[in-house]
């Protein structure tokens, strides 16, 4: 990943990413993001690396990574050129998130049927009931 040299102002960051001033605080809170330099007066400067990781932030984020997921591997993408080592640990994390949603469809579906025959056995002792008031 390529890296130019000019440093941005956080609004020239939020400007170029579409990132918010309050989620590039946030995400640097949460040690996904870094500025490269701070003024005395509290500014933050960015490198062109701040970009491209918003960038991989969100493009993680619409696969479906939580941030605490993305804070895994982040990481990776920039100390491997290739990105090979990011994509493995997505990989991982992805194929973990369809494993837990297999295990939660079972349990969905078998809460479905123990509702269907609850119902049922509802609907019974309804009619049951009527049947005796008659």
């Amino acid at each position: 990943m390529s890296v130019t040299t000019a440093l941005l102002q956080i609004g020239e960051l939020a400007q170029r990413t579409g990132a918010s001033h309050r989620t590039i605080h946030y995400y640097e809170r949460l040690g996904l993001l870094r500025p490269v330099e701070r003024e005395g007066a509290g500014y933050r400067y960015y490198n062109g690396e701040a970009v491209q990781r918003l960038e991989k932030i969100a493009a993680l984020k619409k696969l479906g990574l939580s941030l605490d997921e993305i804070a895994q591997v982040i990481d990776l993408y920039f100390q491997d050129a290739s990105g090979i080592k990011g994509k493995e640990q997505v990989l991982k994390i992805l194929q973990a998130q369809l494993q837990s949603t297999r295990e939660r469809l079972g349990e969905l579906r078998s809460f479905e049927k123990d509702l269907q025959a609850n119902i049922v056995r509802m609907e019974g002792l309804i009619a049951e009931a009527r049947d005796k008031r008659k």
